[in-house]
């Protein structure tokens, strides 16, 4: 008849008990910084601001880019934006195709 008196928990239950609460708190405190992290931000990842619907991404273009844009805008015709083309791409003016 000595189990009435030894209802206490052994080492094991113990450590187990220590173990879940570090790991408790190690989840909590991540969780916390997370969201610190993901709400605290004033800048989107990439360091530019959102583009606004309608306007162009403030930031460098590409010289295609450019000159596509010119050329969709009328600025250039079609024989200038080929020539153009050609010689960004590094090829002879008469043998490049957009």
């Amino acid at each position: 008849m000595m189990y009435w008196y030894d209802h206490g928990m052994g080492a094991w239950g113990w450590f187990a008990m220590t173990v879940g609460m570090i790991l408790f708190w190690v989840l909590i405190i991540i969780v916390v910084v997370l969201l610190f992290r993901a709400f605290g931000r004033s800048r989107p990842v990439g360091g530019q601001p959102p583009a606004t619907p309608g306007w162009p991404r403030p930031g460098p273009s590409s010289a295609e880019q450019i000159l596509a844009e010119r050329y969709a805008r009328g600025e250039i015709d079609d024989d200038e934006y080929r020539r153009r083309l050609a010689t960004l791409r590094g090829s002879p003016p008469g043998s490049a195709e957009p």
